[in-house]
């Protein structure tokens, strides 16, 4: 049986409680965008992706989807998920695709090649971190993100797989307590007052993860 081509999809805010009160959205999917999202999730897994399709329900960016479910084939939806980037070890890390990085004190190990980031991890885009203080701004070249920078500099941070919900290769580089001191240091010298009040969790964090989005 083919894959329907349009699938109409309900979605509202997830909350905790039973009973929801969140209005209701109702909008029609292109089977690749509902495969899109639910990738996000699952990552490239058919078998996984194969039972939210057919459960009909998935919790995605804090929305709850809903749909009637259907049987994707392991065939047609093969052909859907060949659409789709697979994880690539081979690919070397370059500093000038990444995007963002994340510094957080866990380790995280990827499923059938897909990330999830950590929820509480410090992210910082490229802009954010590239932001400098007044003084800085007058006097210095460096900024903060040049110090993430000079981190993958020293030591190559490795492949650690692809990320469906931010479309984007992810990097980790693990680092000492010195180096996170060294950073949450430079944080204070560099980086605007809404981040350096971020520099004790800087200070403690374990690892940095590099966003590297994909460009086609």
């Amino acid at each position: 049986m083919a894959l329907p081509e349009q699938i109409p999809v309900k979605y509202t805010e997830e909350e905790a409680e039973y009973l929801s009160v969140r209005p209701v959205v109702r909008q029609t999917f292109q089977l690749a965008e509902l495969v899109d999202m639910v990738l996000g999730v699952t990552g490239k897994d058919p078998s996984r992706v194969q039972q939210i399709l057919r459960t009909g329900t998935v919790v995605f960016n804090f929305y709850r989807y809903w749909w009637t479910g259907f049987d994707a084939g392991a065939e047609e939806l093969g052909a859907v998920l060949a659409q789709f980037p697979d994880a690539d070890p081979g690919r070397a890390f370059r500093a000038e695709e990444c995007a963002a990085a994340v510094l957080t004190g866990k380790s995280y190990e990827p499923v059938s090649g897909h990330v999830v980031l950590p929820a509480n991890g410090i992210e910082l885009s490229r802009a954010e971190a590239a932001r400098k203080r007044m003084f800085r701004r007058l006097f210095s070249r460096k900024n903060f993100w040049d110090a993430l920078m000079d981190a993958a500099r020293e030591r190559a941070p490795a492949y650690l797989g692809y990320s469906y919900q931010r479309r984007a290769d992810l990097y980790a580089l693990e680092i000492p307590p010195e180096r996170a001191l060294a950073m949450a240091r430079e944080a204070e010298k560099l980086v605007p007052r809404g981040v350096r009040a971020l520099t004790a969790q800087i200070a403690a964090a374990a690892r940095i993860l590099f966003l590297c989005p994909r460009k086609s």
